[in-house]
């Protein structure tokens, strides 16, 4: 397999810096998020997407969407992929620079180290816009941000979460371990998040159910129960693809799925623009209405 002078010299400008090179290898070990890897190198969140949107202009390594959120990992295609293993087949892992990534990585494996500002905002805006008082369950379908999973548990007696790997369940697990909560943790049988064979899994209705992106509302809304609540978020940027203003175009999706949007906000935080909402069954006589419309 042979390669053209300048798609070469481009990969090897993107390579060749230290933390693209320290970014490369540990995307070699699976797909790991931002928050993975920022704390793996010991950077910042903002520095090391900058490294990774070089190395993924470069065809270096892919962007892998999980519901809402973005994770890396090297590229599947030939040429490319080729080089990058013959680079890193030159590497000294037991560097003691290399080395310590590795360590940090497994470590945010075990510990949940993927807690962060959007977290954080993200679980305020669920206890801002929560009823008061316990309820009986709740679901979390994606573990990215393990503040939301924290949320879930405070306020329900029986919490269950959905994680889209092996990897993101065991983080889950640690952190709840951690935090003093008890949490069931499922891996989803699908990439998608949350399939028809993990609500039969599931095999009950939530008091509140939490999700991360809008492409698994029509699962969500069958996990709520009738008189539950809903959060969803989305990116700004999933939102913009019609005409439609992004607030409207989430409250018209919500209501396809029969749920009356509550409460709505903007959320920016970690260089992420997200739009969160939450969210109610309609009434016999809302259903009803929305029909005749």
């Amino acid at each position: 397999m042979t390669t053209q002078a300048p798609e070469l010299i481009a990969w090897l400008r993107a390579a060749g810096e230290p933390s693209r090179l320290r970014l490369l290898a540990l995307c070699d070990q699976g797909d790991l998020s931002v928050s993975d890897l920022a704390q793996a190198v010991g950077q910042s969140e903002p520095r090391v997407c900058r490294h990774l949107r070089i190395l993924s202009e470069a065809g270096l390594i892919e962007r892998v969407r999980n519901g809402q959120w973005v994770h890396y990992r090297l590229t599947p295609s030939p040429a490319p992929a080729s080089f990058v293993k013959g680079l890193l087949a030159q590497l000294d892992r037991g560097d003691p620079v290399f080395a310590r990534d590795m360590d940090r990585a497994l470590e945010d494996s075990d510990a949940g180290a993927s807690e962060s500002r959007l977290g954080r905002a993200l679980k305020g805006f669920i206890g801002a816009s929560s009823p008061s008082g316990r309820v009986e369950s709740a679901l979390v379908v994606g573990v990215e941000h393990l503040e939301l999973l924290e949320s879930a548990a405070i306020a329900a007696t029986e919490c269950t979460a959905i994680a889209h790997s092996k990897r993101a369940a065991q983080s889950a697990r640690a952190f709840a371990e951690r935090r003093g909560f008890n949490c069931r943790v499922l891996v989803a049988s699908s990439s998608g998040g949350l399939a028809d064979s993990d609500l039969a899994r599931l095999g009950q209705v939530f008091d509140r159910v939490i999700v991360d992106g809008v492409s698994l509302l029509s699962q969500a809304r069958r996990a709520l129960a009738p008189n539950g609540r809903l959060w969803v978020f989305e990116r700004y940027e999933s939102l913009e693809i019609s005409t439609e203003n992004p607030l409207a175009h989430l409250r018209r999706l919500l209501a396809e799925q029969h749920l009356t949007c509550q409460s709505l906000s903007p959320i920016e935080e970690d260089n992420e623009h997200i739009l969160a909402a939450v969210a109610a069954p309609m009434t016999n006589t809302e259903v009803t209405v929305l029909r005749r419309a």
